[in-house]
């Protein structure tokens, strides 16, 4: 079998520029020309941010021709598209150092800081190539890491094709489709509303617990903004689930109904999912599948925790009124 490939694209600016003029049509390319068994991305910040790329080549046989295109696609974008702004400076490093103290409670790794004990970074308008380390303790062993890379590869699809044919750019517009498409896969894995709504409650609490003492997160802005936005999202999440709970996806808005039928087929392979470990499957990976699919979007931990929020009031005010 072949072997992942982890490219590491280090551009420090919004990434939407380089997802769509570069890493979706390489995608597009390497499956035309039948080299691909797999993809992926996500965005990530240790080393200063980047894009990191998932490529599995057919067969080992392919990877010299993955290799080419890959490097050839990245080198011309970083080329004709660099990013501007300088890696870590005013609050982005205060950012990282928040973010790197978060991800090594024990310690800083000697090999990831500076004579400082800051955070090493990348150049900018860089890329390397990095062993790919898949998280079998998250996913539950080899047989789910295999699940959440097929996953990894519809929500990429998702995601890029949202990026290249929508205005994400505008938040409302970013935060908008992520509370869509968390609707979606949350209401597939949970279809009791009392049920997810506790699990939106504490998705939210998560994000609360894990950057206290931290200005990620916030609280006192979310009821002054719910107000706002509290209709029309609950309109559109009522609708969402009662399609969602009919079984009626192919009637989804166009952009969620590819994403509504892979839900249920996603669930499906969670429930089948062999020596998993978990007692509750469809929570324990719920949870990491959609923190994924909005780090694909670009979405930030505080626009989840907001975007949580929001969901889980919506539906515990629709019960109430009902």
């Amino acid at each position: 079998m072949s072997k992942w490939l982890a490219l590491h694209v280090f551009y420090a600016a919004n990434p939407q520029p380089l997802l769509v003029e570069c890493v979706a049509p390489l995608i597009r390319e390497l499956n035309d020309q039948q080299l691909l068994d797999g993809h992926f991305y996500i965005n990530y910040w240790l080393e200063g941010p980047h894009v990191r790329l998932r490529l599995k080549p057919r067969t080992p046989d392919d990877e010299p021709a993955v290799r080419a295109y890959a490097e050839a696609a990245i080198s011309r974008f970083l080329a004709k598209r660099p990013a501007l702004y300088a890696m870590g400076t005013g609050y982005l490093r205060e950012l990282y150092d928040i973010l790197f103290a978060l991800e090594f409670p024990a310690g800083r790794p000697a090999e990831l800081v500076d004579g400082n004990g800051q955070m090493l970074l990348q150049p900018n308008n860089s890329y390397s190539y990095r062993p790919y380390e898949p998280e079998y303790a998250k996913y539950g062993g080899p047989a789910g890491v295999e699940l959440a890379e097929w996953h990894f590869r519809h929500s990429t699809d998702t995601v890029l094709h949202a990026v290249s044919s929508m205005n994400l750019h505008l938040r409302p517009v970013l935060l908008g489709t992520a509370a869509q498409l968390m609707t979606v896969l949350a209401g597939t894995f949970q279809p009791d509303r009392d049920e997810l709504t506790e699990f939106f409650d504490r998705y939210h609490q998560f994000w609360h617990r894990a950057f206290t003492g931290t200005n990620l997160i916030g609280t006192d802005e979310y009821t002054r903004m719910y107000d706002g936005v509290a209709v029309e999202l609950g309109r559109r999440v009522r609708r969402i689930l009662d399609l969602v709970g009919r079984g009626e996806t192919g009637r989804l808005p166009g952009f969620l109904r590819g994403w509504g039928a892979h839900a249920v087929e996603l669930r499906a392979k969670v429930l089948a999912l062999p020596g998993h470990g978990f007692a509750d499957p469809l929570t324990a990976l719920l949870s990491p599948y959609l923190h994924m699919t909005n780090n694909r979007l670009h979405a930030t931990i505080r626009d989840e925790a907001y975007l949580s929020y929001l969901l889980a009031r919506v539906l515990r005010e629709q019960v109430v009124t009902a």
